[in-house]
């Protein structure tokens, strides 16, 4: 954020002393940040969240697996360059609603949480249903002009992406209500509604591209009717803008750099599929699929620490606590280093018959692009953990900047190693757009967010009297 405050020993942030003393409680019963709970329930909250990003997307996991097992190659590459689609939504998602409610409400407007949540759930239905707009036009556009291009995939997409993005919305306003369990529960009934459908779909026949996308939305569906009512909207109060009247342009100053970072960041990953869809057939685009999907879990279970990691250092940052950001941001990035590491051995060690028993030995004869890619989590994570850093103390521009780097790595290095070599060229390219992101935002996290922090906590050190006679003459 350009305005955000700057961070030295001599000015310090503005903010309510409810929030300074860190024992402050917003409306809606918004709990004390997670870096001051007790260590039992710092690990409670932790296990929650875990299981809640397992179950979540395992049942998007699970809907990818039995379409790549039930579908030819070829079809379940058209539905994976849709689903890229939808991850692209919600990237976008992600930058205009979540992220500036995920630090915003856990930092600075913490006090009006209740006004701020009601804001934040109608914004998140207006953008839903532009979206819906939107696609429903390129499909009508597609079936007109083009209609070989038009995939019932993307229709399915169309007429469930607002229901899918609310479902988001949901799990992430409870972690910023530090209520873990509540996201937990939702995921759960998202899970096991997903899962019925499915085996309920597949025994009548009737599983395809378009279906799985009515069942994943008939997923959050039952979610939102069972924990909805769980959200602290609060009693009718002054619309939040009337209480922030600048809120909007602060809103734009952050999410600006996250939104422009969202069409960038497709291109460290998601955008492979696309020059594989390009430069080689749908059938690649199913194997590069079917791979990745072996290495996401682990990203997936760091996602979930970090929805609990961003709102207690955007929260220490808010109150000034400079020492304890740096402190959680270093345990976070050591767990994150070894959880990635431990997980590239095991894949080494038990990849092939894993693959082998998912997909019914429909694609083991790329077990060797797993081994490669199972070091990517390991590369983005290292960054990731920095990226995080600097979104909570407001600083998106620099995260932009990163996969600004990291897209050009995929255009400089991505296309020819594709062009030229095939699946592996993309498996390859994918490593070195991940390796120029992290190198990039090392930069600007070192300077923006571990100097500054140092040069706050240094003089909190010397807690006895400074050296001189007077110390030496002391008995």
């Amino acid at each position: 954020m350009e305005n955000a405050p700057q961070l030295n020993t001599e000015e310090k942030l503005s903010v309510p002393s409810a929030v300074a003393n860190g024992n402050g409680r917003a409306n809606g019963g918004l709990r004390s940040i997670f870096a001051t709970m007790p260590a039992g329930s710092r690990l409670t909250q932790v296990g929650y969240s875990v299981v809640d990003q397992a179950l979540a997307v395992g049942g998007g996991f699970l809907v990818n697996v039995v379409l790549a097992r039930t579908q030819s190659k070829e079809e379940y590459g058209m539905f994976a360059l849709s689903y890229s689609v939808y991850l692209f939504l919600t990237s976008l998602h992600n930058a205009a609603i979540l992220e500036p409610y995920t630090v915003y409400g856990s930092g600075r407007y913490r006090e009006r949480f209740s006004e701020y949540l009601r804001l934040m759930a109608r914004s998140n239905l207006v953008l839903g249903f532009l979206l819906t707009g939107i696609l429903l036009l390129i499909c009508l556009a597609l079936s007109w002009a083009a209609p070989q291009l038009m995939s019932r995939a993307l229709f399915g997409l169309a007429l469930t992406v607002s229901v899918l993005l609310s479902g988001i919305f949901l799990r992430r306003a409870f972690y910023v209500q530090r209520q873990p369990a509540l996201a937990a529960g939702s995921s759960l009934v998202f899970f096991l509604t997903v899962a019925c459908s499915l085996w309920l779909t597949t025994k009548a026949h009737r599983l395809d591209s378009f279906t799985v996308f009515l069942i994943l939305a008939l997923g959050w569906i039952a979610a939102g009717a069972a924990f909805g009512r769980k959200l602290p909207f609060g009693k009718p109060a002054p619309p939040f803008v009337a209480l922030e009247p600048q809120y909007w342009r602060e809103h734009w100053k952050y999410s600006k750099w996250v939104l422009a970072t969202a069409f960038l960041f497709q291109l460290t990953t998601q955008g492979y599929y696309w020059l594989v869809a390009g430069f080689l057939s749908t059938k690649d685009v199913a194997e590069l699929r079917v791979i990745y999907l072996l290495v996401s879990p682990i990203e997936q279970a760091l996602i979930a620490v970090s929805y609990l990691m961003v709102p207690a250092l955007a929260a220490h940052y808010a109150a000034n606590r400079m020492g304890s950001l740096l402190s959680l941001w270093k345990r976070f990035t050591l767990v994150a280093v070894g959880v990635t590491g431990l997980f590239a051995v095991a894949v080494w060690t038990v990849g092939k018959p894993v693959m082998h028993l998912l997909y019914e030995g429909k694609y083991d004869g790329l077990a060797a692009y797993l081994f490669v890619l199972a070091f990517l989590p390991m590369v983005l994570w290292i960054g990731n953990a920095m990226n995080h850093g600097l979104n909570a103390v407001e600083k998106p521009r620099f995260v932009f900047w990163a996969y600004l780097t990291s897209a050009a790595a995929t255009f400089v290095g991505g296309i020819p190693l594709v062009m030229h070599f095939g699946l592996w060229g993309a498996v390859y390219g994918m490593v070195v757009s991940g390796v120029a992101f992290t190198m990039a935002v090392a930069v600007g996290f070192f300077f923006n967010v571990y100097v500054k922090a140092c040069r706050i906590v240094a003089p909190t050190l010397h807690l006895g009297p400074p050296p001189g006679p007077l110390a030496e003459n002391k008995p």
